[in-house]
């Protein structure tokens, strides 16, 4: 049953993932938006599901649909390597190491971030 929660919550991720795609077309040369955003509103998605499982608001069991499933096929980590890869090839270095820096950073302070708000939210 894990493996069809995992594929369901895949399909609905990889779709999520595809609307951020067609909202922030890419384009060469440029700073990667669709991948930014998918990157950062996932880890901020995983801080605040983190939360919610450990004082069980959300069933462990939902785990794999939600964090494995879901977040798994949202989230861009090769997009963002090969994006990263090609502004450094392509001589954007600047570019390219702003990318690296604010992505690693911003999913740090989004995971964070999720965590720290939904704490929040839920000691009101």
């Amino acid at each position: 049953m894990n493996w069809l929660a995992v594929a369901l919550g895949g399909a609905f991720g990889a779709m999520a993932r595809y609307g951020i795609f067609l909202w922030f077309a890419p384009q060469p040369g440029r700073f990667p938006v669709a991948t930014y955003f998918a990157n950062i509103s996932g880890c901020f998605i995983a801080g605040s599901l983190y939360v919610l499982m450990a004082q069980a608001i959300v069933p462990q069991a939902w785990r794999p649909l939600l964090a494995i499933g879901f977040l798994g096929a949202f989230t861009t980590f090769s997009a963002f390597s090969l994006e990263a890869l090609l502004l450094w090839q392509n001589q954007h270095f600047s570019l390219a190491t702003l990318y690296i820096v604010s992505t690693v950073l911003g999913c740090l302070l989004a995971v964070w971030l999720g965590h720290f708000c939904t704490h929040f939210f839920l000691s009101q």
